[in-house]
């Protein structure tokens, strides 16, 4: 019998890892993000359609995605549309619910705050959780540029970019890492998630705001009109539900306890091997 069986698992390190300001931050924008997507739904139900350019209606023919249902000779069917392609998307887009009682919207009650139709109460959860999350980015930018977290663990360095193959293969084949910092990868995607998807989807839900195109009429020229804004805007919110996706799979395939109690305490369980350093916990 080895003299090893029966040891309890060599552990590595707690460190410190996540901030109070980190960990605010990451909930608030985790119940925003939840509420955003839900009522932003149920605002684009109102026209379920996607241009490019300052206009759109029955002149034009800018759209880049349509969502609806149209008739057929089986009853009516749910049809959406991306760039010219047709699809049929009963049940999930366009037409939804029971075949005795079907509802047509764009996309069902089931994913929309409120579940029903109601678009004046979907903009007021959307832009009350819309200026939260605002509120929260500047915030977390604040405190993680004072406290080093910025230039620490979120801008990629010259290391970080000639690791990240290295970093996206050992990915691909699951051998994770639990490291005091994070890996390229995770500061790559952290710094796209914060420089670019963020201030995307703040800066085009202005453009869409009549009262912000009057203060700020450049918006429309950087964004090539209010359509194209709301193309981008929901865009970026397919990009972050995607992100959202990877990050839970993610979190699952890492360790959950250990990733909660990271963002729940600010203490993480490193690898074995990882060095120490003041503050740390064995």
């Amino acid at each position: 019998m080895s003299e090893q069986q029966g040891l309890p698992p060599v552990r590595g390190p707690l460190v410190y890892r996540q901030s109070i300001w980190t960990r605010l931050t990451h909930w608030t924008w985790a119940i925003c993000l939840f509420f955003l997507l839900l009522s932003g739904l149920q605002i684009f139900n109102a026209h379920p359609a996607l241009y490019i350019g300052q206009q759109s209606g029955f002149e034009f023919e800018n759209a880049v995605l349509e969502i609806g249902a149209i008739n057929t000779p089986q009853g009516p069917r749910g049809r959406t549309t991306i760039f010219g392609q047709q699809f049929d998307t009963t049940g999930v887009l366009g037409m939804s619910g029971s075949a005795e009682q079907p509802t047509f919207t764009g996309f069902p009650g089931a994913v929309t705050i409120p579940s029903y139709r109601d678009l004046a109460t979907g903009r007021v959860v959307h832009f009350f959780f819309g200026w939260i999350f605002v509120a929260a980015l500047f915030v977390w930018f604040l405190a993680s540029f004072i406290n080093g977290h910025l230039r620490r663990d979120i801008v990629p360095k010259g290391a970080d970019l000639a690791g990240l193959p290295r970093d996206a293969l050992d990915h691909a084949r699951l051998r994770l890492h639990h490291g005091r910092r994070y890996s390229p990868l995770q500061k790559l995607s952290y710094f796209t998630v914060f420089f670019i998807l963020f201030p995307l989807i703040i800066l085009t839900g202005l453009t869409m705001s009549p009262g912000m195109d009057a203060a700020w009429p450049w918006l429309l020229d950087v964004f090539g009109g209010r359509q194209t804004a709301r193309t981008i805007h929901f865009v970026v919110m397919v990009l972050l539900v995607l992100f959202f996706i990877v990050h839970i799979i993610m979190v699952l395939l890492a360790g959950p306890l250990n990733e909660l109690r990271s963002m729940i305490t600010g203490w993480y369980r490193t690898s074995p091997g990882t060095p120490g350093e003041q503050g740390d916990r064995s």
